[in-house]
């Protein structure tokens, strides 16, 4: 049966297809695992990525505080009922017919872009955190409402596996982002394990840049674990999907240790291979 909701949303098709084209096209981790959920909530999901991902990419790619701008003040007139006539925001004003998604977690995503644009090296764990949370959590609390119809009670998790994402992703990148003149490793634990900017510059896997890295490795593993038990909460239709693109997530931590912990010559990344076995075991087939 078509619902109203539903009409709504085909009514936007090509809007959502132009969505989707961009979280296809930039995480296929993501897509594989979101769209497995059923319409229109997968279509909602991809119309939230490809904001952030403009907003990613104002910073990330074209290094634009201009463009960052620019999509701020779209955001502030969408939040003021007076959307740009255009797919991301078309389609975004169905989605928040549709859920009780809160638009201020979209002001926080773009805080940390921002943050990003005005890198400072984090000197405790508490400021990498905070970061993550920004960049990442921010993103989780959007999608929230799309997947539980008890968001409400699930703030905490959500907040942590993003934070456990973002975590992952710096321990990935280690190399790739000192080239782009960013070290998101905490000063203070750089200082407690010995590990300096050169070491890092020299792309030196010493043990004391293995401790390091796996210092911050479990503290994301546990906060997989610490969300791991929102997975119930969530819609029946969502379950799989969230928990496999955590599977998927988690995963990479254990692709660096199998690559000897290499973070400088190559992104480490899980085989589509491994990400199929990783579906089947989070239900999806």
């Amino acid at each position: 049966m078509i619902t109203p909701n539903d009409q709504l949303f085909r009514a936007e098709r090509s809007d959502f297809a132009t969505c989707e084209a961009i979280i296809k096209s930039n995480s296929k981790s993501f897509y594989l695992a979101f769209s497995q959920l059923p319409f229109p909530k997968n279509q909602s999901v991809y119309a939230i990525y490809a904001f952030c991902r403009l907003a990613d990419d104002a910073i990330d790619q074209a290094q634009s505080l201009e463009e960052l701008n620019q999509l701020t003040t779209e955001l502030e007139k969408f939040r003021h009922q007076q959307a740009v006539d255009k797919p991301l925001w078309r389609a975004l004003t169905v989605v928040f017919k549709t859920y009780p998604i809160d638009s201020k977690y979209f002001l926080d995503m773009l805080t940390g872009q921002r943050l990003d644009y005005n890198f400072v090296q984090p000197d405790s764990n508490r400021q990498l955190l905070d970061y993550a949370y920004y960049v990442a959590s921010s993103v989780g609390l959007l999608l929230l409402p799309i997947l539980s119809k008890k968001f409400e009670q699930l703030q905490l998790p959500a907040k942590q596996l993003g934070q456990a994402m973002q975590l992952t992703n710096i321990l990935r990148d280690i190399g790739e982002d000192f080239e782009n003149g960013r070290i998101y490793l905490p000063k203070s634990a750089m200082r407690a394990h010995g590990v300096t900017e050169t070491m890092l510059a020299q792309h030196q896997i010493t043990p004391n840049f293995i401790a390091l890295w796996e210092e911050l490795a479990q503290q994301a593993e546990q906060l997989y674990n610490d969300s791991l038990g929102m997975i119930a909460d969530l819609d029946l239709d969502s379950q799989a999907a969230v928990l496999s693109a955590l599977l998927v997530y988690r995963e990479i931590l254990a692709e660096v240790r199998r690559h000897g912990y290499d973070v400088f010559s190559t992104r480490q990344h899980v085989s589509r291979k491994r990400k199929l076995e990783l579906l089947r075991q989070a239900g999806i087939n």
